[in-house]
């Protein structure tokens, strides 16, 4: 699978983000809770490198939780100072407030000592569409005046913006990466809503989801559309190719909410909406797609 979509305001912010960064003291680099690696822009991890970074796991409250402690330790073992946050409630938020300043704090006091009392630490915030990047923002500053909205990309415009008398932070436009060349990553951006569904086929997608689901996170899969782990296990031995078997079971999860046109035949479209959009919301459960790989002990 090798995925375009680059569209050319992103290829602009990239080039405005490289400019930016000379005049900012600390990245705080937004990443999904769910999907920790595939959400990191690999172009602004190359970029960032050089500076001080603060890594914040926002939609914790869609993950499993355990996992977002595991996740924690794995960035705290590469050096990276992590936070979970939920945009939406505002946990995590003062935890990220403060473990900035804590960043920051020698070199504060190295330009205190030089005589640059109330110099304000400036942030740049970065992440890719759909992260949760402006509701972050809003919460961060206490205001409802950052774009938010439903589509990838929302936020257009560069801003500066007061957090406290500390810190003041720059906004940046969710930026993506030129290609996926990774099938996993395009599928768990897809599973999350970075990638639109013109990029990729709707019913292809929640056929994927509903496939690692099956595998990984099957009792929260039955619980939600009231389908026994035993009527599923039968499926799967089915003799037929497990693609049938595993499009049979979506079709299932379909036919459960309703979703039966004309001939009593299910909706696929509608099917897979459903799953897409559960999942998304949390409504199956808290799951999370990507595990640490390593000892995060």
């Amino acid at each position: 699978m090798n995925i375009n979509w680059y569209p050319g305001h992103m290829a602009k912010t990239r080039r405005q983000i490289e400019a930016d960064l000379k005049i900012v003291d600390i990245v705080i680099e937004l990443l999904d809770a769910r999907i920790p690696i595939s959400s990191q822009n690999p172009d602004i991890s190359s970029l960032t490198s050089k500076k001080k970074k603060i890594v914040v796991l926002n939609k914790c409250d869609l993950a499993d939780e355990k996992k977002n402690q595991l996740w924690i330790k794995y960035f705290e073992k590469k050096g990276i100072p992590a936070v979970l946050t939920n945009s939406n409630s505002g946990k995590g938020i003062d935890q990220c407030i403060r473990k900035i300043e804590e960043i920051m704090s020698v070199d504060l006091q190295e330009q205190a000592d030089k005589g640059r009392i109330g110099r304000r630490i400036r942030a740049m915030i970065l992440g890719i569409p759909n992260v949760g990047k402006s509701s972050f923002i809003n919460r961060i500053s206490k205001r409802t005046t950052a774009g938010v909205g439903n589509k990838p990309g929302v936020t257009k415009q560069k801003q500066w913006i007061r957090i406290n008398d500390k810190i003041e932070l720059l906004d940046t436009p969710g930026v993506l990466w030129p290609k996926f060349e990774s099938e996993e990553v395009a599928l768990n951006l897809a599973f999350t809503g970075t990638i639109k569904d013109d990029i990729l086929e709707r019913v292809d997608i929640a056929y994927y989801l509903t496939k690692f689901l099956i595998e990984n996170d099957r009792d929260k899969l039955c619980e939600r559309y009231k389908i026994s782990e035993e009527w599923i296990a039968e499926k799967l031995a089915q003799e037929q190719p497990e693609n049938e078997n595993i499009y049979e079971i979506m079709l299932e999860i379909g036919r459960k909410r309703g979703c039966i046109i004309a001939g009593g035949n299910i909706d696929e479209e509608k099917t897979a909406r459903i799953i897409l959009d559960e999942f998304k919301n949390g409504i199956i459960g808290k799951i999370t797609i990507e595990c640490p790989i390593g000892d995060v002990s």
